[in-house]
C-alpha cells in the first residue's frame, strides 16, 4: 500500500509517499515534494496544481492521501491559501482521503516513534511523512 502524506500549509503542499506498513516501510523516492498555489489563484494556476497532484499519485501508484486537519478557528487557524488547497485537494484527489489532527499524530509518535526509521529531517517534509505513516497499515 502506498500513502500519500500531505502537510498543508498555506498555499504549499508538502508531499511524502511511504510504501510499506508501519512495521517495514520506505519512503518513495520522488523527485517532486512540493506543490504551490499562487497566493491569488487564477482557474489555469488551479488547473496546473491539480494536474501535478493527479500525475504525482499516478507515477508513484498512490492509494490513499492522508492530510493534515485544517484548524478553523483560534490562534494557528488555516488562512485562506490553505481553504484553497485542502478544497482543490478534496475535489481532484484520485484515491480516498483522510484527515488527521496534530494530537492523533503526536499519540502515535508517543507510541511508535521507534518505528518511524526514515523521517525527513525537514520539519515540513517530516509532518507529510508523519500523516502518511499515520495511516499505513500495522
Amino acid at each position: 500500500m502506498v500513502v500519500l502524506g500531505v502537510m498543508l500549509k498555506g498555499n504549499v503542499a508538502r508531499l511524502v509517499a511511504l510504501s510499506g506498513r508501519q512495521s517495514a516501510h520506505t519512503v518513495v523516492k520522488s523527485r517532486v515534494n512540493k506543490l504551490e498555489l499562487p497566493k491569488n489563484p487564477t482557474k489555469d494556476d488551479v488547473d496546473t496544481f491539480v494536474q501535478a497532484f493527479k500525475s504525482f499519485c499516478a507515477v508513484n501508484a498512490v492509494d490513499l492521501v492522508a492530510i493534515n486537519r485544517r484548524a478553523t478557528s483560534g490562534q494557528g487557524a488555516g488562512g485562506a491559501g490553505t481553504f484553497i488547497a485542502e478544497g482543490v485537494l478534496l475535489a481532484s484527489s484520485p484515491c480516498p482521503v483522510e484527515f488527521f489532527h496534530p494530537a492523533t499524530i503526536k499519540a502515535t509518535d508517543r507510541k511508535k516513534a521507534a518505528l518511524k526509521t526514515s523521517r525527513p529531517d525537514t520539519a515540513d517534509l517530516g509532518n507529510a511523512y508523519d500523516l502518511g505513516f499515520e495511516r499505513m497499515p500495522e
